[in-house]
């Protein structure tokens, strides 16, 4: 058995914190989502469809890649956070007046197509399943 208890169930199990070294592949996940986010905000609006096209498949290949590699839901969703929490601090304007993302429909297609891209990513992200569960039919 992989740490359960006899009789108990799985999911009654209390959840444990991630082992340090998951922890830092996370943080490397979610620093690599964070720079792909800088160079797609700086990509999309240079070759306008291309670009934005490119920018969009590079998120969900750095997302659903490392979701397969990992096999975990967490491993897709740590760089489409590094991802978001960039792209939004650079649609904030600055008080001088400077900004990245102009108000075309291009930079709403990346931040929309973005979250879009994460969002289906991290839901065909492969689940981890039990091994040896005698509970789940179809087995």
């Amino acid at each position: 058995m992989s740490g359960r208890t006899a009789g108990t169930p799985a999911l009654a199990q209390p959840l444990r914190p991630p082992s340090p070294g998951r922890a830092a592949l996370y943080l490397g996940l979610f620093l690599l989502g964070a720079v792909l986010g800088v160079a797609g905000a700086l990509v999309q609006p240079g070759w306008f469809p291309g670009g934005l096209l490119l920018a969009l498949a590079g998120e969900a290949g750095l997302c659903l890649g490392a979701a397969r590699a990992v096999r975990r839901r967490a491993a897709a969703v740590a760089p489409a956070a590094g991802w978001a929490l960039v792209v939004v601090l650079l649609t904030a304007g600055r008080p001088e007046g400077d900004f990245l993302f102009a108000a075309g429909s291009g930079s709403y297609l990346f931040l929309l197509g973005g979250i879009a891209v994460a969002v289906m990513c991290a839901t065909l992200a492969p689940v981890r399943r039990p091994d040896d569960d005698p509970g789940r039919p179809g087995k």
